[in-house]
């Protein structure tokens, strides 16, 4: 049986971080073009200040998510990063690193495998608004 690959990328405008973006649907679209039906989806963030992973995206889970990120790296504490940089997002860094800047998802039956309550989330942790690009790489067998 032959393995395929799909190269492709999803745009994704953010908001002063963190913000979030529900980016399941269009990586579905991505999947299903594809013609991979068993295999996985790696998708990887652009950027230092950007992060993927999965949550049940609904206003609660998102608001949690904000306040649990910022507690883990405060954008008022001092960073090292800013003695150098004085570009203010040290805690942009600092939090990125910590949620990661890659997610795989399994597909099976040429679908994502996901739980019912959980999307794939894009997440922009920078002092200002940014355009994220999201590289996907499908790997599996027709």
């Amino acid at each position: 049986m032959s393995v395929l690959v799909h190269c492709d990328a999803i745009d994704v405008p953010l908001r002063v971080g963190p913000d979030i973006a529900d980016i399941t649907a269009p990586l579905s679209g991505i999947v299903a073009e594809s013609g991979i039906r068993s295999g996985s989806a790696q998708l990887s963030t652009v950027g230092s200040t950007g992060s993927l992973t999965t949550i049940e995206y609904e206003p609660g889970a998102v608001e949690d998510l904000k306040r649990a990120i910022k507690r883990l790296a405060p954008p008022d504490m001092e960073y090292a990063h800013e003695m150098t940089w004085h570009d203010g997002n040290g805690h942009s860094h600092v939090q990125a690193s910590l949620m990661g800047p890659s997610v795989v998802v399994p597909i099976r039956d040429g679908r994502l495998c996901l739980g019912t309550w959980q999307q794939v989330i894009a997440i922009n942790h920078d002092n200002k608004a940014r355009r994220r690009t999201v590289e996907v790489t499908i790997i599996g067998n027709p």
